[in-house]
């Protein structure tokens, strides 16, 4: 089966055999990318990418960018490595968002205005006009697909995270979660996941689960390992960071799905396509590579971008 058609809506289905596979693929792949030692400080110079003129055509005739000359970025204000944190001098984003946006930047011929944003901010943020495009580990999923355009970047998954020393060995079904209080952010792809389970749960008389809703990762870390909730669950590339750079977690599962995550922006604007093309060029020239291998990413990457793909149904 191609990388494409892995991840087809059909693929959305639970079945034991696909998740047992997932899950299997996954923690090879994590383990690969853990092999060496993840260090943000190493991560502070940024990587350039040289000017496409095929993306720069792409761009509409006439698009009225935020701030001309510049493509304006909204990306996560929380400390969430390896996606997004803060330099050493404590006020510049990096990250692999940053990354990536930078890239895709220099691609148009723009220079990069990141701005940091809540993760309720950046929908209407993008639909008013106040951001050209959004870098929050978005997944495409078809209900977002009516108000935003899409251009892949990534493919992610989702990790339950476990303090080191946890007697919990497993989490990759519904009935695993029954009874735990789990860390889950709101109005996210492992939200919808995390309450579709524990509805199936509660229809059969098992123990509900409790979600703890936090957005701060310094704050979602605290309360896991303070013993104040027992799982935390968000995307499998920050448990990986976690478990990478601290030594005092440990991934005990994964979702059912894998999602394309993408540069977002405002329906029938017409820059998605520009997007695709400045993704394709640093895939072809390398750049794409540095980014995911600096941030121990390389297990989410993908051939080539693709505007618009099937997505997540619910």
């Amino acid at each position: 089966m191609s990388a494409r058609a892995a991840f087809l809506p059909a693929c959305y289905r639970r079945e034991t055999v696909k998740k047992v596979l997932l899950c299997a693929l996954l923690l090879c792949a994590t383990r690969t990318a853990l092999a060496a030692p993840l260090d943000a400080a190493k991560n502070e110079t940024p990587i350039a990418a040289p000017a496409n003129p095929q993306a720069i055509s792409q761009i509409p005739q006439g698009f009225a960018f935020v701030e001309p000359g510049y493509l304006t970025v909204a990306t996560a204000n929380t400390n969430s490595p390896p996606l997004g944190l803060l330099a050493s001098d404590n006020k510049t984003r990096i990250g692999s968002d940053a990354d990536f946006a930078r890239l895709l930047a220099d691609s148009l011929g723009l220079k990069l205005r990141l701005v940091p944003a809540s993760w309720e901010d950046w929908p209407l943020g993008v639909t008013a006009g106040r951001y050209d495009v959004a870098m929050f580990n978005i997944a495409v999923t078809e209900e977002r697909k009516k108000k935003f355009d899409f251009a892949t970047y990534r493919a992610d998954g989702h990790a339950f995270l476990v303090k080191a020393n946890s007697p919990i060995s497993s989490i990759n079904k519904a009935e695993d979660i029954a009874g735990l209080r789990i860390i889950v952010g709101s109005g996210t792809n492992q939200e919808r996941i995390l309450l579709g389970w524990d509805a199936q749960n509660r229809a059969r008389g098992l123990k509900p689960v409790t979600p703890v809703y936090l957005t701060d990762e310094a704050a979602a870390t605290l309360t896991l390992l303070s013993g104040r909730a027992d799982a935390l669950f968000g995307p499998q590339s920050m448990a990986a960071w976690k478990v990478a750079s601290r030594g005092d977690t440990k991934i005990v599962g994964y979702g059912p799905v894998r999602s394309w995550v993408a540069v977002t922006t405002k329906k029938g604007n017409g820059l998605a396509e520009a997007l695709q093309t400045a993704v394709n060029g640093t895939i072809a020239g390398g750049e794409y590579r540095q980014v995911l291998s600096r941030w121990g990413e390389q297990n989410e990457a993908i051939a080539a971008s693709t505007v618009n793909p099937p997505g997540i149904v619910y």
